[in-house]
């Protein structure tokens, strides 16, 4: 392979881009032939915001569990299955007269901006979208390019964030600690939300060993509910709730992504299960007929297997 020339990054940039715009306008076209009334295709026609929404979400999940595989090929199509729904939801509003792609790449551009006030200054090229009260860098001070020590820390620029993100609530009118965390959010996601939320203000555990108690109890409420004469459906559910509330909090102390951890136990759960369901032969016996001392056995082999630094189908 030749050295690049002096020139070879501008090069490369402008046909990244011209191959990106084609690919862009291919899949947009594609999603308006899918549309169209009379000649597109039927279920595509009827779909709405509403009906389209579960599956964005589901492929939201489908990406995150090929990024948690590390499999870059599945992560590749993953998030073109998630750019179609984003493509599908916009030419839905388009077709409303409502907004179109272009839109909406604008609109989280300048929101992109407005909340990096220390990387996009004043007489930057990419248009500016300044928020209330904010102090942006002057023209004198280093741009983007050539960055400052000044600059923040991931920290105080997470923080950054988050005063920007409550100005645009509060511009919204949705003043309250709690306002504007979404519906929509799988439960799990919404709960750690609320919880970072209401830490902001105060609202939270000091200690880890507190959440560590306040699980205890949790759980000993749960199992006071399961052990009472008649068994009250709702107060278990509750109980339960709790349980989970809780666990949310406590992978947000530890630092760790809630939704994340449990997509890799689930991995591991299946891994180990499966391993059982290949190693019960042993015992000359099906699945269905065997006994949990004997599928315990097996689980503990997948378990140290796994431990070791192989996969469970390695184990012998």
């Amino acid at each position: 392979m030749q050295n690049p020339s002096p020139n070879s990054n501008t090069h490369h940039s402008t046909a990244s881009i011209t191959r990106t715009d084609a690919a862009l306008r291919r899949i947009i076209d594609i999603m308006v032939q899918l549309r169209d009334p009379e000649t597109g295709c039927p279920w595509d026609v009827k779909q709405t915001f509403e009906t389209i929404a579960p599956y964005t979400i589901e492929e939201a999940y489908e990406a995150a569990d090929a990024i948690q595989r590390g499999n870059l090929e599945d992560i590749r199509d993953e998030l073109g299955d998630l750019l179609l729904q984003v493509v599908f939801q916009a030419r839905i509003a388009e077709e409303a007269g409502h907004f179109d792609l272009a839109d909406i790449a604008t609109s989280i551009s300048e929101k992109m901006i407005a909340r990096h006030p220390h990387i996009f200054t004043e007489d930057s090229d990419t248009p500016n979208a300044t928020r209330p009260n904010a102090t942006r860098p002057s023209a004198a001070q280093p741009s983007a390019a050539q960055p400052s020590a000044a600059q923040p820390s991931a920290d105080g620029q997470k923080q950054i964030w988050e005063e920007i993100k409550a100005e645009e609530r509060a511009a919204k009118g949705k003043t309250g600690v709690l306002d504007d965390v979404a519906i929509g959010l799988s439960p799990m996601l919404r709960a750690l939300k609320l919880q970072k939320r209401a830490a902001r203000v105060g609202f939270d555990w000091p200690e880890f060993a507190q959440l560590r108690d306040k699980l205890h109890e949790e759980t000993a409420e749960l199992e006071a509910e399961l052990s009472a004469g008649t068994a009250d459906r709702q107060k278990i559910s509750d109980e339960v709730g709790d349980i989970l509330f809780v666990a949310v909090n406590i992978a947000r102390k530890a630092g760790v992504d809630p939704e994340t951890a449990l997509l890799g136990c689930n991995q591991k759960f299946e891994q180990r299960f499966r391993y059982i369901e290949q190693n019960i032969e042993k015992y000359n016996k099906f699945i269905e007929d065997s006994s949990l001392e004997e599928m315990e056995s097996l689980w503990q082999e997948a378990k140290s297997a796994t431990k070791s630094g192989r996969s469970p189908d390695e184990a012998d």
